[in-house]
């Protein structure tokens, strides 16, 4: 079975092949041990896979003698909302952005916060546990030891009535708006949202059929929404992912607005009115040095974190702040919400513009002079092995050293894939090397290294297994008669 660990967001997976449903039932029972809980939500977005692993995962709850509510398809951060409004931990079954054969699942404590990192390595250890097959596990319970799984399928009412007190009582007449569902957790919600709000509403990517989540649509993939948005002269699109807890949006003209520019418009508004705690707004190390700049220049302070909305809400929480996120468009409105909700970050933007009056473009005009930045993923075998390829660090440190202050180099395992992102910005103007080629010069090394690395440690490995054998078979006694 997978060796599957917490990653930046969860357990994540090929659905059935990494993440299978003997995974998820043990992880259930691992959870249901080391979270003490009489009663556990469990919700889905709209993935073929989702209710084989959430079928499973309630069973592996219900069988340590928790009780589980199947709330069905939710976005993920409706299920933080619940998990707040009703004090008990919850569990999602999602792979948020990446492709549908992908799944996985994510956690939150009662409270709808994200599990803290000394719980997950518990719940790691509990899970050991119940996979090995030599470890007698407590005696299993019955009658009415064992726990109920029942359902309820119609939160979403609630969770809509709870984002729409989010504007004081504000409409959004007059707005025509194109919403992008990616065909996932947000399909049967998030055009309700907007028109109960008053704003005429175009929905595409709300038709799921379990396999094209995220496929050619929504964040990851924002052209169709362009192309809408202009056919339809909207005033803009918002594009949420698979799971509904990142937004994206396009402005009037077809232009993709990302994390760093929402969070960037968001804090001046909110420094406006007074409710910008600080006068600080948290932002993760991927983020555009242009934001940076523009933050200065308007005198409101940066906090930086590793990537992450558990760092981000983290950094929020220590300093009383109020807004923070990630250019990906995870974006926390501490205030509002325990994590981010895509759902609720498109309404905050509609009402925005409702209120000034004025189109997306124009209140965007100047604001975020983004450094060329270049992402590159790197598929790896074992990103882990990173941490100790030093003829790799040794070239950061070296393009770091050319670029000094024009740029940045970044490099950093995915938590949810087996990936490797390089990251490269150098000012325009830069000499010899602009972004994208110290980028290709850096992913070309990584690919290289860490398959010389992974091969290194297969032959390792096997060495070790035969001398292991060779030994146990010196030791063996043979007595003749």
């Amino acid at each position: 079975m997978a060796n599957l660990r917490f990653g930046t967001d969860g357990v994540r997976g090929v659905a059935n092949v990494e993440l299978t449903p003997e995974f998820a039932l043990a992880l259930g029972r691992a959870v249901a041990r080391t979270i003490t809980a009489a009663t556990f939500l469990v919700g889905r977005d709209t993935r073929r896979s989702g209710p084989m692993l959430q079928a499973a995962l309630a069973a592996g709850l219900a069988s340590e003698g928790a009780d589980v509510v199947d709330v069905g398809v939710l976005p993920t951060p409706a299920l933080a909302w619940l998990s707040a409004r009703r004090s008990v931990p919850a569990a999602v079954i999602s792979a948020s952005h990446n492709p549908f054969a992908d799944n996985g699942i994510k956690l939150f404590a009662a409270g709808g916060l994200k599990l803290a990192a000394e719980t997950e390595v518990a719940i790691e250890e509990e899970l050991a546990r119940v996979l090995d097959p030599e470890v007698k596990g407590p005696k299993p319970l019955e009658g009415h030891g064992v726990g109920r799984v029942t359902h309820e399928f119609d939160l979403g009412d609630a969770y809509l009535e709870y984002l729409t007190g989010a504007i004081d009582g504000r409409t959004l007449d007059g707005l025509r708006i194109v919403v992008d569902s990616a065909h996932g957790a947000g399909s049967a919600l998030a055009a309700r949202l907007y028109e109960s709000l008053g704003a005429e509403v175009i929905a595409i990517g709300n038709e799921p059929d379990g396999s094209n989540i995220n496929a050619g649509c929504g964040s990851t993939s924002t052209e169709t929404l362009a192309t809408a948005v202009v056919e339809h002269r909207a005033h803009l699109g918002l594009a949420l992912d698979g799971d509904g807890d990142r937004l994206l949006a396009v402005d009037g003209d077809g232009r993709l607005v990302d994390g760093d520019e929402l969070i960037a418009l968001f804090a001046l508004d909110l420094a406006e009115q007074g409710q910008l705690a600080g006068n600080t707004v948290v932002v993760t190390v991927m983020t555009n040095l242009g934001f940076r700049i523009a933050m200065d220049q308007r005198n409101i302070l940066v906090k930086e974190t590793p990537v992450g909305d558990r760092h981000v809400l983290s950094a929020l929480d220590k300093d009383g702040l109020a807004l923070g996120g990630e250019q990906s468009g995870h974006i926390i409105f501490r205030r509002l919400a325990t994590t981010g909700d895509g759902l609720l970050t498109g309404l905050v933007l509609a009402d925005l513009v409702a209120r000034q009056g004025r189109p997306l473009a124009e209140l965007l005009d100047g604001l975020v002079v983004q450094v060329p930045q270049v992402l590159l993923n790197v598929r790896v075998e074992d990103p882990s092995l990173l941490e100790g390829a030093e003829v790799v660090w040794g070239a950061v440190r070296e393009e770091q050293e050319n670029l000094a202050d024009r740029g940045r180099v970044l490099l950093r395992p995915s938590g949810t894939e087996p990936l490797i992102r390089v990251m490269v910005e150098a000012a325009e103007g830069t000499e010899n090397d602009p972004a994208e080629a110290i980028a290709q010069r850096l992913a070309t090394l990584v690919e290289y290294e860490l398959h010389q690395l992974s091969v290194a440690a297969s032959l390792a490995a096997a060495e070790a297994e035969a001398k292991e054998a060779d030994d146990s078979a010196s030791s063996v006694v043979v007595f003749e008669a």
